[in-house]
């Protein structure tokens, strides 16, 4: 019986660590821009749907953790393009950062440049649907996933809360 409780115990003290924070229905856009939003799960069904396929999530070694399949989602930068930036000239985009956090205050950083001038911004998706299932019956609704990473686990965030736009100094 002792046994027993001890596994009891270990399996859900695993299931409690792997908590992401609240669950997320929307998200801010604050910081360096001419004007804050809000994104809704509403708002973001007017976005383009693409079927990304499934993803591996491994840890910062590389080591497998599980794997996401049938993954919809949008492009996060159709989602920012609508943002307009804080700065003086277009010459001063290549200084923006954008700090994207989870609910619990995980962050994951992306470049202007890394977003809009190479194929990685092709590929960084808010997550709208996974496993067949809709974002907003997930326990963590608004994931992101970066589909290029070689480290997919580093940049798959849960629960997304805020993004926000920083430049450089």
């Amino acid at each position: 019986m002792k046994k027993l409780i001890f596994l009891f115990l270990l399996y859900s003290g695993t299931a409690l660590a792997q908590s992401y924070g609240p669950q997320t229905h929307q998200f801010s856009i604050t910081g360096k821009v001419k004007k804050e939003s809000v994104i809704t799960m509403d708002s973001l069904n007017s976005y383009p749907l693409k079927t990304i396929g499934d993803i591996k999530v491994t840890d910062h070694t590389g080591t497998f953790k599980h794997e996401d399949d049938q993954l919809k989602g949008i492009l996060l930068k159709d989602i920012l393009n609508h943002s307009q930036w804080a700065v003086a000239n277009p010459k001063l985009f290549s200084t923006i950062y954008f700090t994207c956090i989870g609910s619990d205050g995980y962050k994951v950083v992306y470049s202007w440049n890394e977003l809009f001038n190479t194929p990685v911004g092709d590929n960084v998706y808010i997550i709208m649907e996974k496993n067949g299932v809709k974002a907003d019956q997930l326990p963590a609704s608004l994931q992101m996933a970066s589909m290029l990473d070689f480290k997919t686990g580093r940049r798959y965030l849960h629960n997304l809360d805020k993004i926000i736009v920083g430049v450089v100094e």
